[in-house]
């Protein structure tokens, strides 16, 4: 059974700081017997002003962040799911927000740019974001083939949209889903395991989702309970607010035996065209 990890920060504008710390939970989790480890949403820069991001983004390809985690994959041995950093845009002065997947070889395998933007006014708080005043949406979604099985990716407010994930488990046939969040504390409280959980549970899919956690430069306070869930539903390994690593094994093979006794993937009906699973 391959065993992954989730990383948990306390991430600010300091770059190198963050880099840092970063690679001492990868370390952790490589210790651990980790294959896979995933990184919370803007891991590197959690940036108090536009001028910190604006510092901190990259060219697709080059830069320190992108050089850390081919380092970090190569010499530990690991895949990391590296989400997300800023990468700078060919035609928009926006600037990505993207996930890099980097192989135990440092090779960079797959990138995903965030798709849902979070433009919310948080109900009952004194809360406004406007996501797409600085990031460009992606458009596309990733899976790929990993240790732990076919995997998904995912960011934070992502989560709050069923028909993604659904459709990267049937169409991209994915038994897992990574997925960096930063939620904030509000939210977090209230909907944070819930959603993952029922990510998790209505397709039958592990679950990893790592997050911030506690006050940044901004002021904004994230969630953190980063965790790992079984398909089950089931809490595998969690956090609390403290940064961190945790890990678990993921049985497959009853992951496999659960899809089979319990069919909901074959059953579905809405949208059956599109996932090529039913007839006229």
């Amino acid at each position: 059974m391959p065993r992954a990890a989730v990383i948990q920060l306390n991430s600010n504008a300091d770059v190198s700081g963050n880099l840092r710390r970063t690679r001492h939970l990868l370390e952790r989790a490589r210790d651990a017997g980790a294959a896979l480890a995933v990184l919370p949403e803007n891991f590197a820069c959690m940036p108090g002003t536009r001028a910190d991001r604006r510092r901190a983004a990259e060219m697709p390809g080059r830069g320190p962040i992108q050089d850390f985690l081919a380092d970090s994959a190569l010499k530990l041995g690991l895949w990391i799911v590296g989400g997300t950093l800023p990468l700078k845009h060919a035609r928009d002065p926006r600037v990505a927000a993207a996930v890099l997947v980097f192989d135990d070889r440092g090779r960079r395998v797959a990138r995903y740019d965030k798709m849902h933007l979070f433009d919310v006014d948080v109900p009952g708080k004194r809360e406004r974001y406007r996501e797409s005043a600085y990031f460009v949406p992606g458009r596309r979604l990733v899976a790929l083939d990993t240790p732990i099985g076919r995997l998904g990716i995912g960011v934070c407010y992502d989560l709050r949209f069923p028909e993604f994930f659904r459709e990267l488990a049937l169409r991209h046939k994915c038994v897992a889903f990574a997925v960096p969040s930063a939620f904030t504390a509000t939210t977090g409280c209230a909907h944070w395991s819930l959603l993952a959980r029922a990510r998790a549970v209505e397709n039958q899919c592990f679950l990893l989702a790592a997050a911030q956690s506690g006050r940044h430069p901004d002021g904004r306070e994230t969630w953190g309970h980063s965790l790992i869930v079984d398909p089950w539903g089931e809490t595998l390994a969690q956090l609390a607010r403290r940064p961190g690593m945790a890990e678990a094994l993921l049985d497959l093979a009853a992951q496999q035996r659960l899809r089979r006794r319990f069919p909901v993937l074959d059953h579905v009906r809405l949208g059956q065209r599109s996932y090529n699973r039913g007839h006229e």
